[in-house]
């Protein structure tokens, strides 16, 4: 038997080559740049299309995945930052091979805060600091870096028109992280025109830069707004200050983005967990709105090429990914083992306090009522969708049930069903979840002397509340890079993230200090009964250690059943064998305890 045919299934999934949506730089569509985990870590690749010759661009013991091509092809930029810390750098190196040199000489390191690429060999650099806030700079050849932009409150870059006369900026300077507004600028930094939905209302609408038109000449920005109750598109001419609306009749949230000609955009629609793909061609003797075939499932990631065709990232719950193009052909297979499929999802549709809400089922084989996981996403501001994840099947394969729920601030649902969590943050998300648990008990589906609850980042923040203010309701919980004491981790955390945190919770610990205790897992471990697993990574600048190992030694305090795995990297890994050991290490947390419980 060889290595690979004694591998278990689901450490095949995690194993299995796998890669991203190719980029490809606009000026040189042959040239292409991707992000592959075949040599056991995700890292860049450079591919030329017209040789079909593909080379390994970056080579770092916790991988590499920022990166873009220049408009011309010639240059590879990627962030450099330490072990997964996101503070760094841009470096450079040519697309056929060579040495990296710095990218933005004169720069200090920072958080990365949007990159744009000039057609001139200029930039526009976005940056945070704690110190400096948010800053933009154009960067050019041989030039010393001229600041162009410069404010406290999170900002960064959203575009670079195609004749570099034009610089879009997303902003929050009105102080509500969660809803940007848009300024066009000079590359001197003189101010063009602005679109702010914050203002002049009652009702709190975000704007979100998709991009200028990439034809010369061209000064149309794509831009997504929330005026009727979700995301969708318009376009504005910063220049006239004329907005056209879109005749895009579909339910959910929908974005866009230009094909290379300006002549059409590409729609990527999302509904009720599931992505879709449509054609709008504009102007007089545009085509309307036609949909481009893609299979059932979600499509991560789409861009129209410049012979009209599409390529398109595609999974689904129960089939790995694909890198497809129109016609269904495979794009870009890569070499070796192939992931093993998985179990198809199912809807669940559960009435709650705020709302319907919907959860995605996974089921192993037999009948129930299952050992069940509830996997709870990060964000919050994200959504769980019918797309393939390697950590579910792993439960499943185990004989678990997976629920995974779409609370009340997903994304996907409606403007208002994201904006839900204001001021009761976590425990607003925690009554959706306890609704859909009464559900999957009720059901039959879960036994509910079996029930954990998994997470991580704000899924991971999500399962130490859980447990803590429903103690009686799981078995278990597992919880990953998460925020465990709330004080400690604003003080700790990167500032883009403490503008968002003052959004949430309508200030600073210092000023609403009630609301960060009522939403803190730290003040409620007393009440934890389960036992607990932790894994955290040293160097996460946003969830960061101090404030985990606070909530540790509480544990510790109590003498409670509890586990803690530290590892040497940020907020996650790009390690295929680090997710491999993490995801075994809370397998063996799981099915010991729960053994323990059943005896």
């Amino acid at each position: 038997m060889t290595d690979a045919e004694a591998m278990p299934t689901w450490e095949k999934r995690f194993r299995a080559p796998r890669v991203s949506l190719p980029d490809w730089a606009e000026d040189a569509p042959d040239r292409s740049l991707f992000v592959s985990n075949a040599t056991g870590t995700f890292e860049l690749y450079a591919w030329d299309r017209k040789t079909g010759h593909q080379r390994q661009a970056t080579d770092r013991p916790n991988g590499t995945t920022d990166g873009t091509l220049s408009p011309d092809g010639e240059w590879i930029w990627w962030f450099s930052d330490t072990d997964g810390d996101e503070f760094g750098v841009w470096l450079r190196q040519p697309f056929g091979g060579g040495t990296d040199e710095p990218a933005t000489p004169g720069l200090a390191p920072s958080y990365p805060a949007g990159l744009a690429l000039g057609r001139d060999g200029s930039a526009v650099v976005g940056r945070s600091t704690d110190e400096e806030g948010s800053t933009i700079h154009v960067v050019r050849p041989g030039q010393e870096p001229v600041e162009i932009y410069r404010h406290q409150e999170s900002a960064g870059v959203g575009d670079y028109s195609h004749d570099g006369s034009l610089i879009a900026i997303e902003h929050t300077e009105h102080g509500d992280a969660m809803h940007s507004a848009i300024r066009v600028v000079r590359p001197d930094g003189s101010t063009v025109a602005e679109l702010d939905d914050t203002k002049g209302g009652t009702e709190e609408l975000g704007l979100a830069v998709m991009g200028f038109a990439p034809v010369a000449g061209d000064t149309r920005l794509l831009v997504g707004h929330q005026r009727r109750g979700r995301w969708e598109p318009m376009i504005w001419d910063p220049l006239t200050g004329v907005e056209t609306a879109l005749d895009i009749d579909l339910p959910g949230d929908v974005g866009a983005d230009w094909y290379p000609d300006g002549s059409a955009l590409l729609i990527e629609h999302g509904y009720q967990a599931r992505g879709e793909l449509w054609h709008l061609g504009l102007g007089a003797d545009g085509a309307g709105l036609t949909r481009v075939d893609t299979p059932a499932g979600t499509v991560s990631g789409a861009t129209a090429r410049p012979d009209g065709t599409v390529e398109y990232l595609w999974s689904s719950a129960a089939r790995p990914p694909e890198v497809r193009s129109t016609g269904g052909a495979v794009v870009l297979d890569p070499p070796g083992m192939k992931a093993p499929a998985s179990v198809e999802v199912t809807d669940a549709w559960v009435e709650g306090p705020g709302g319907r809400i919907h959860a995605l089922v996974q089921r192993p084989a037999g009948d129930g009522p299952f050992p069940t996981v509830f996997d709870i996403h990060g964000g919050p501001t994200w959504h769980d969708s019918d797309a393939f994840a390697s950590a579910p099947a792993a439960w499943v394969d185990h004989g678990f049930a997976v629920v995974r729920v779409n609370y009340r601030g997903s994304t996907g649902y409606g403007r208002a069903w994201t904006d839900a969590l204001k001021h009761r943050v976590g425990l607003i998300e925690l009554e959706d979840i306890a609704a859909v648990r009464e559900w999957a008990v009720s059901s039959g589906l879960a036994d509910p002397e079996r029930l954990i609850l998994s997470g991580g980042s704000w899924g991971g923040y999500l399962t130490l509340l859980g447990l803590g203010t429903q103690p009686d309701a799981w078995a278990l919980g597992l919880a990953a890079v998460p925020v465990a004491d709330y004080v400690t981790a604003y003080h700790d955390e990167m500032e883009a993230l403490k503008a968002m945190d003052r959004t949430l919770l309508g200030g600073t610990p210092e000023e609403v200090p009630e609301r960060f205790e009522a939403s803190s897992p730290l003040t409620y471990v007393d009440a934890v009964r389960a036992p607990v697993y932790l894994s955290a990574g040293v160097n996460d600048p946003r969830c960061p250690i101090r404030q985990v190992e606070n909530y540790v030694e509480r544990l510790e305090q109590r003498a409670h059943p509890h586990e803690v795995y530290r590892y040497d990297a940020g907020h996650g890994s790009l390690v295929v064998e680090e997710r491999i050991k993490q995801v075994r290490l809370e397998l063996d947390f799981a099915l010991r305890h729960l053994k323990e419980k059943t005896g």
